[in-house]
């Protein structure tokens, strides 16, 4: 599934890690869910080089192309648990990861060109868009399912995995126009209902929040819940909520890159 895409790897700071890019026109950053880049991910990422993107895809954990199993699943967990360039349980700070992923963002911006560039954070990366807004080209952030900080304890359900500068230049940027985009199944305990209510909270209006319920999601999933919103948990097929909801993060992306 990843013949359309060029394999190539960025290094910022002598981290390098490996990079599948594809399409023409302003950057989007796809970053994988656990356990790495699957089929569904690279199904996703066609979909928004199809709408006109340029997309970078980064591989921060697995082997890309690699379909799920729950053997599979439970080795990148521990691997995401255990490596220092993620913090899991960190409320009140970011994983270190996101500031590769902030340069990374300015290399695509320096490459594809445009107004600036979108990044769609699923499942453990879900919140890493927030940091990313560090980054001044960064213009079209998408939170799918954000579960960092793992949910233990009323603190963390509601935390935004962001440190406190990093959560002031956000509001700061909302409040200047910017938008934030986010996703989540109503029944996803990885990603509480309290952590929409904190963006709610916190950005006001410039936060678009989609909660689906989980009846809507996908009855083969492999997953043992509804979590995954534009992957394993679509339905693909036009009217089906989540395929809605992989239509509107596209059409965000046209809104904030592509108008005058």
């Amino acid at each position: 599934m990843l013949e359309k895409y060029e394999a190539t790897a960025f290094m910022h700071e002598g981290e390098t890690k490996p990079l599948y890019v594809r399409g023409t026109g302003p950057a989007v950053i796809v970053i994988h869910e656990v356990p790495g880049i699957t089929p569904e991910v690279i199904r996703f990422a066609d979909w928004v080089a199809d709408a006109g993107f340029r997309v970078y895809m980064p591989l921060l954990l697995g082997k890309a192309g690699k379909p799920i199993t729950p053997a599979y699943a439970f080795s990148s967990i521990v691997s995401l648990c255990i490596r220092r360039e993620f913090h899991v349980l960190a409320s009140n700070r970011s994983s270190p990861v996101t500031t590769w992923l902030r340069a990374l963002a300015r290399h695509a911006h320096g490459e594809a060109g445009g107004k600036g560039v979108g990044a769609v954070g699923m499942c453990f990366s879900g919140n890493f868009a927030l940091s990313m807004m560090m980054e001044p080209a960064l213009m079209a952030p998408v939170l799918s399912q954000p579960s960092m900080p793992l949910p233990l304890g009323a603190k963390r359900r509601a935390a935004l995995h962001v440190s406190p500068e990093e959560l002031a230049c956000v509001k700061d940027r909302c409040a200047r126009g910017d938008k934030v985009l986010g996703l989540r199944f109503k029944g996803d305990p990885m990603c509480p209902p309290e952590r929409f209510e904190s963006l709610r909270r916190e950005l006001g209006d410039a936060f678009e929040g989609i909660e689906l319920e989980d009846s809507v999601a996908n009855p083969d999933s492999p997953a043992p819940k509804p979590h995954s919103v534009l992957t394993v948990d679509l339905i693909d097929s036009d009217g089906e909520q989540t395929k809605e909801a992989a239509k509107r993060v596209i059409s965000f992306f046209r809104e904030r890159l592509l108008a005058a």
